[in-house]
């Protein structure tokens, strides 16, 4: 029967599809192609585990099986879940800078919207209640890692969760997947040479094996104009939660 796979967790607009691309460029990985939401979706989840198991590609018996779901990371009821399953499993979590995160977050949705030619408000609208930020718009709550994370230590010692930085994967990827390979308990196999910076994208693509991919035009786009005072008082409220997030894993992170 199929063995477990390793999870990527989260975050949403962190950079899962990117790095489950990068990892899927090693010979002993193979990786789930959609968002599975085995942990997540009650309707999955009431179909067992075989179903789940179901839903990761074929793999030779030593290949690892990958599969990314960003929802699981803020999702309350995940971690006992992937703990019942296989508490050894390692997980992976990719951040990125929270307000960044949260701007990402936005553009999503915006341009889902756009697509289905749906009117939709501007991030301020989101941003701002009665000249206050809004602490209730939800990207905002996503972004608060240090809150969901420890949902994840009741049930997983921190060794088990590696810590991908989204800001490096994007700028210099290499050195970011090596330490995945090491984490993963891969064989060192993807080298500088399987990226090349992509002049007309701005980001870092793929060459696997002569043939080069890059990350479909939906990621990387750019964020919505912000006030300069609203960026302020969003890189002031994720000040403190940030520290507590250092804090809880021992390292700090380049953000703002």
């Amino acid at each position: 029967r199929k063995p477990y796979p390793s999870i990527i967790i989260g975050v949403r607009k962190g950079g899962t599809r990117a790095l489950l691309e990068m990892l899927s460029l090693h010979p002993d990985v193979a990786a789930a192609e959609n968002e599975v939401h085995f942990f997540d979706w009650e309707e999955h989840y009431s179909q067992g585990l075989g179903w789940y198991l179901g839903q990761m590609p074929f793999s030779s018996p030593h290949q690892l099986t990958v599969e990314k779901t960003p929802a699981y990371f803020t999702s309350p009821k995940v971690p006992e879940r992937v703990h019942s399953m296989n508490p050894g499993i390692r997980l992976l979590l990719i951040l990125r800078d929270p307000s960044e995160r949260v701007l990402s977050d936005y553009t999503q949705v915006f341009y889902n919207h756009v697509q289905k030619r749906k009117p939709y408000p501007s991030i301020e609208e989101f941003l701002v209640r009665d000249g206050r930020l809004n602490v209730g718009y939800k990207a905002l709550n996503r972004s608060l890692y240090h809150v969901h994370l420890q949902n994840w230590l009741r049930f997983f010692p921190l060794h088990r969760i590696h810590i991908v930085d989204g800001d490096r994967l994007i700028r210099d990827p290499f050195p970011e997947i090596q330490k995945v390979e090491r984490f993963l308990k891969l064989s060192p196999q993807i080298n500088a040479s399987n990226f090349y910076f992509n002049k007309t994208k701005g980001f870092y693509c793929l060459r696997d094996g002569g043939r080069d991919r890059c990350l479909h035009e939906s990621k990387g786009r750019a964020h919505p104009q912000v006030d300069p005072r609203l960026l302020n008082k969003l890189h002031e409220y994720f000040h403190e939660p940030n520290k507590k997030f250092f804090e809880l894993v021992g390292r700090t992170f380049d953000w703002h």
